[in-house]
């Protein structure tokens, strides 16, 4: 077990900052949460961010000096491996490694994401609604009966996914997406998921106004549909 203090450098609407986010609430570790400005990176987070990212997890060390941990799959393995409570991997190699290549299908559904919410007119849109609906389609084959990725037990893939899901809780209220209106047990681990504490508690509770205020930003094709 680590004794060190941590740190989360975060944004208020990262997806990637949630994983870790999820992760530290269902080891159950105290930590500090800072948010920056991605807009306007202040010069200390640029010295110690290699790629001007979020998330950072700042180690504090006994010795005194800090260690600063880059990108979220690193930092949810070195959770993984410092911290008690319920394990959120697999123990069996080949589940872990499976595990590890559903965590990167779901980094994947992200890309498409910022398609989709960036969208500025209907061909876009439509696209990457579909392409949402051919993978989900891939994850509903994948899923048993839950209530969570790997059955009864809480992993790191249900952390990647709830924030998947929390954009579309957001976009729902919008205008029906209908990505999973075919997916019956995509739904039903949706809903757990969101009704879970860690996932809840992993952004601010003005997360859905500071999301649609992007939308409106970047001129979404998402608001017209509701026009």
């Amino acid at each position: 077990m680590s004794n060190a203090s941590l740190i989360l450098i975060s944004h208020h609407l990262c997806p990637y900052v949630q994983r870790a986010a999820i992760a530290l609430a269902e080891k159950d570790v105290l930590f500090e949460r800072r948010y920056v400005d991605l807009s306007a990176k202040p010069d200390w987070f640029l010295a110690i961010s290699p790629l001007g990212k979020v998330p950072l997890l700042i180690v504090k060390q006994d010795d005194g000096t800090d260690a600063v941990l880059f990108e979220s799959a690193v930092i949810c393995e070195y959770l993984e491996e410092t911290q008690p409570g319920a394990p959120l991997h697999p123990a069996d190699p080949l589940a872990r490694a499976r595990h590890r290549g559903w965590i990167e299908f779901g980094s994947s559904i992200l890309s498409d994401l910022w398609g989709f919410e960036t969208a500025r007119d209907a061909a876009g849109y439509e696209a990457k609604r579909q392409a949402f609906m051919d993978k989900f389609g891939r994850v509903e084959a994948e899923l048993g009966n839950g209530p969570f990725f790997a059955g009864a037990a809480f992993s790191l893939v249900d952390a990647v996914f709830a924030p998947i899901f929390r954009y579309f809780d957001v976009f729902d209220t919008i205008a029906p997406t209908g990505v999973f209106d075919a997916l019956p047990r995509v739904t039903a681990w949706r809903n757990t998921l969101a009704a879970r504490e860690s996932v809840r508690e992993a952004v601010t509770d003005d997360y859905a106004d500071r999301l649609k205020a992007f939308l409106k930003n970047h001129d979404a094709w998402l608001l017209k549909t509701a026009a």
